[in-house]
């Protein structure tokens, strides 16, 4: 498919038929069941059911015994630990989305005829390569503080909920590349931050050797921002889409 900006019949709008679009909001006014409560009333039962949920899940107590001596010296001096790991269960999920992603994005720039300028198939793989290590590098942090990998805490559901609309993109056959690229810029803007937080996370929490391990996570991170953010500015002003 063309990814260049043109004019079509696009019939979306309502000033495409004036005339039919006088009958449409008529139309409305007189089907549409009329709003007959209190607003705040709504609001209030919104409310309630936010009040009344359960939350999104937990985070599992360790299995091992170094698990339990690790996160239980923690407590003891005041620290978080359930938050530490949580927020590596959190990055573990978007990492292996993030891999997911970068997948898409291949399959649609082999599919782009001709290729956009500027991007290579290898620097979509290396970021793509990078992504995987970054999870790989997670899950052993998680082990290493004696939890469970495979868990999926309240910050690990809602990274891959976050992810869903994002591989919409990248999987719905009528994006273009410069689209995905898009979608990708959110995904590394959010990246980075994570990372960030994740670092500062592991000082704080006395884990010196992960958090030197996810600076240089969050470097790769940034390269991979900038790239995204160079190749997206780039089809803009090239007249894709």
């Amino acid at each position: 498919m063309s990814s260049q900006i043109h004019t079509g019949l696009n019939r979306t709008g309502l000033q495409a038929s004036p005339i039919h679009s006088q009958e449409l909001l008529e139309a409305e006014d007189a089907l549409q069941p009329q709003f007959t409560g209190i607003l705040a009333d709504f609001i209030d039962i919104k409310a309630e059911a936010i009040c009344e949920a359960d939350p999104l899940g937990s985070v599992p107590p360790p299995a091992s015994l170094k698990g339990v001596l690790k996160t239980g010296m923690k407590a003891m001096v005041g620290g978080h630990p359930q938050v530490f790991i949580d927020k590596l269960a959190e990055r573990a999920a978007y990492e292996r989305g993030g891999t997911r992603l970068y997948d898409a994005l291949i399959v649609k720039f082999q599919s782009c005829d001709p290729a956009p300028r500027g991007i290579s198939l290898a620097e979509l793989a290396k970021i793509r390569a990078d992504e995987l290590a970054h999870y790989q590098l997670l899950i052993e942090a998680i082990r290493s503080l004696g939890a469970d990998p495979t868990a999926q805490t309240p910050s690990a559901a809602v990274a891959g909920m976050g992810t869903m609309g994002l591989m919409q993109v990248l999987n719905d056959p009528r994006t273009s590349f410069s689209d995905c690229l898009n979608a990708m810029l959110t995904a590394e803007l959010t990246d980075v931050d994570a990372w960030e937080l994740l670092a500062r996370l592991a000082e704080h929490s006395g884990e010196d050797a992960l958090a030197s391990q996810f600076r240089e996570a969050l470097l790769q991170e940034n390269e991979h921002l900038q790239h995204v953010r160079t190749w997206y500015q780039m089809s803009v002003l090239s007249g894709e889409r």
